[in-house]
């Protein structure tokens, strides 16, 4: 079974990427009868992409012949996409090698759907149900006001920006790492054509 898990550095020693499409690297494990036999890194090139980085990270995974994807969050994108190759999304936290054995001992469960705090409550009406009716009938009981909140269904404010999730603080902080290593290679390719003027 080849395993695909989303990775900082890449390899078994790596820990699990808390994001999924802005992963600097995926390492791909294959595992026979429980047993690690081979892994490969491969460089994400969508890790900055300007947008449809889940969506092009997950045709990528799934090009790889993956058969499952481990990863702290998936969006709904890349969960979409998954859902319709037939890979398995397995939320994760802990190193490579540990969680993709768990996941091949059956110790850890697929994903439903999209498990980014930002996305996963999407589509659950938090409204209370908060209608007034208040019956304005001069006392002779002739009051029309029903109450129509329902239970479930938003109220007419628009809610509140959600607070920055975890999800898009670990997207920022690998997209800051990976700028800085790219901006690293840039100033010794620099350094190195100066020297040989």
């Amino acid at each position: 079974m080849k395993i695909a898990v989303a990775t900082t550095q890449g390899g078994l020693e790596d820990v699990v990427s808390q994001v999924f499409g802005r992963c600097p690297t995926f390492t791909l494990v294959d595992v026979e009868n429980g047993k690690v036999v081979s892994h490969e890194v491969v460089q994400n090139p969508y890790v900055s992409a300007m947008g449809g980085a889940g969506i092009q990270a997950a045709q990528l995974v799934i090009s790889k012949g993956a058969q499952a994807i481990l990863a702290g969050a998936f969006g709904p994108n890349a969960s979409n996409v998954f859902s319709q190759g037939g890979v398995q999304t397995i939320p994760a936290q802990g190193t490579v090698k540990e969680k993709v054995l768990e996941f091949a001992a059956g110790r850890l469960a697929p994903a439903a759907g999209p498990t980014a705090a930002a996305f996963a409550g999407r589509g659950m009406g938090t409204g209370g149900g908060m209608g007034m009716g208040r019956g304005m009938g001069m006392g002779r009981g002739m009051g029309m006001g029903r109450g129509m909140g329902m239970p479930g269904m938003p109220m007419s404010t628009p809610p509140a920006a959600p607070p920055p999730s975890m999800e898009a603080m670990a997207t920022l902080t690998e997209q800051l790492r990976s700028l800085t290593l790219k901006l690293q290679q840039l100033n010794e390719r620099i350094d190195a054509l100066e020297r040989k003027e």
